[in-house]
């Protein structure tokens, strides 16, 4: 057994073979993981690849690609999770939004007939002064149609009011929700 200059640099550059088809593996298991939108972790590639973990700890080269292609993973994956948060934020304060405007319209609406159920009172003491006994009788069962509707338009008013409830409360629940997953985001920072 020799062991000169001539089998130190047959080992050493045997050795750096290794490591570039190492590397090569490496490069071509994140890339397949990213085709597959697999989870792009030192273990997941390390498995891949067929390397241990500690290859890709230990050399340099290795550590750039992998921690070059989590960085990139992660970012797509916050751009995706604020697309998502934006879609629902909208829809949640188009809900908001619609509500308020029911309810706006509701109260109008409530303010109106109560206007016109005071004109008709006041119409219906003028007529009970100069009436006889039959129109009277008419106009008190028309006044009792026109509370029997303002009660209606109460409900509806109370149940809008709740439904406007509702929705503010669901907003607030999916905004501290989507807070608790920024922070948790957050938390978890750059491996």
């Amino acid at each position: 057994m020799s062991s000169g200059p001539e089998s130190t640099r047959a080992a050493v550059a045997a050795r750096r073979q290794q490591t570039q088809d190492k590397l090569a593996r490496v490069e071509k298991a994140i890339g397949q993981l990213r085709r597959e939108r697999g989870r792009l972790t030192v273990r997941a590639v390390a498995e891949r690849a067929g390397v241990s973990a500690t290859f890709l700890y230990e050399n340099t080269d290795a550590r750039a690609l992998v921690k070059s292609a989590v960085t990139d993973s992660r970012s797509r994956h916050d751009r995706l999770g604020q697309e998502q948060h934006d879609q629902i934020e909208a829809s949640w304060r188009e809900r908001a939004l619609n509500a308020e405007a029911e309810l706006t319209r509701t109260q109008k609406e409530v303010f109106a007939q109560r206007q016109r159920i005071g004109e008709l009172m006041g119409q219906l003491r003028d007529f009970d002064r100069m009436v006889p006994g039959e129109s009277v009788q008419q106009l008190t069962t028309e006044n009792t149609t026109l509370k029997h509707r303002v009660h209606q338009l109460t409900q509806e008013h109370r149940k809008l009011q709740e439904r406007l409830e509702g929705a503010r409360s669901n907003l607030r629940f999916a905004e501290k929700r989507i807070a608790d997953l920024e922070a948790q985001l957050l938390e978890q920072g750059p491996s």
